[in-house]
Order: structure tokens, then sequence, then C-alpha cells
């Protein structure tokens, strides 16, 4: 059997140029980009966490004044971020084994982790944790509920995994993140499920 969610860098990797071009650069998340950026302090660092093509949504921090740093597996998709946000570091680096070795004042991982197995985003959480600086807001994407989904991009099998709401809330909690905002299939934005919480420490669960 065909491990798909094994081929998730690959295939973006394959497909950079056109993920590119069919994603655009027409910001369509405001609703939720812009609590985020209030969240965010006054040093305005960001991490992009699958950054993709840096378009819009790197662009759009960058433009609000804030010090974007973007990640992303695929290395082609890397190269295009690059070159799209000269202003940005972007880095070629798998998100789960990510350590860069500093905090930062706000942690996206939009429309990225729900490509990880289930098991693999449990050990995401730490890594956000670990690379959140006090009161960074952390926003991210899921599925409704515990189990995958394939779709398809170019043809080819797309994998998305997701754990159970209750999972995400015990995850969130025990490093650390109080959940502030939540919402299932947000018919404002394009019917996402979307997380938004914030870093108050690991005091903060004694």
């Amino acid at each position: 059997m065909t491990d798909h969610s094994a081929n998730i860098l690959s295939l973006y990797h394959r497909n950079a140029q056109t993920w590119a071009q069919k994603r655009g650069d027409t910001v369509r998340e405001d609703c939720w980009l812009k609590p985020f950026l209030d969240l965010i302090p006054q040093s305005k660092s960001v991490l992009d966490i699958g950054c993709g093509s840096g378009l819009p949504i790197g662009r759009y921090f960058i433009e609000n004044g804030c010090d974007v740093t973007a990640v992303d597996g695929a290395l082609d998709m890397v190269k295009i971020a690059q070159v799209n946000l000269p202003e940005a570091q972007v880095l070629h680096a798998d998100m789960r084994d990510l350590d860069l070795n500093r905090q930062f004042g706000g942690i996206l991982a939009w429309n990225s982790s729900f490509h990880l197995t289930p098991e693999d985003q449990r050990g995401l959480f730490p890594i956000f944790r670990q690379h959140a600086a006090l009161n960074a807001p952390l926003m991210f994407t899921s599925g409704t509920g515990h189990g995958t989904a394939m779709g398809t991009f170019e043809g080819e099998t797309l994998y998305h995994g997701s754990l159970a709401p209750d999972e995400y809330r015990d995850l969130l909690a025990q490093n650390g993140f109080e959940l502030l905002r939540h919402k299932v299939e947000d018919p404002d934005c394009g019917r996402l499920t979307v997380w938004l919480a914030q870093y108050r420490g690991l005091s903060s669960l004694t």
C-alpha cells in the first residue's frame, strides 16, 4: 500500500510552480490573520511553518511590519518563497524536527500541519512550544475529527490527517497554550477549521 503521507514533500516539490500559480497572491484569510497579528508582541517576529510560495501570507505579515522567518520542507517551494519574500529568512526544513534555537512573537502553521499524520502532529506541539516567546499567538488549521482524508493535486493523491478536537485542546494545554478561538469549517474563510491560541508558559499549568 502506498504511504501517501510520506509523499507530501515530494509532491509539493514537483508541483511547486503550479501550486504557486493556483494559490496566487490574494489574501482570503484576513478574518483570522488580523486577530493573529493583533496578538503579536512589539517585536513582531513571525515563524511561518509550511510557508509554501510565501504568497500571500508571508507577504501579508511583512507588509504589516513583521520580521518573517519562513520554512518549508519542499525545496522548490522554498526557492519560490525566497524570490517572493526577499526581506524574509526562508529556510528549507522539515517541520517535524524543526529546531531554530530561537523564539518568535507569533507562530503560524496555515494549511500545512494537517498534511502530517496524527502521530507526527502530536510531536509538533512541543516544537511549537520550543519556538514560542511568552504570549506569542499560535494559529493552525486542522480537520474536523480524528482520521485521514485524501484529496488530489495535479492528479496525485494529497494526504490530510487530523486529531480529534479534544486532543488538540489537550495538546495545547499540555504545552502551555491557552485556546482563544476555534471555528469548525469557517464559512468566512473557505470552510477551514482554524485554531488560535496563545503561549502562556508551562508554569501556567501548575
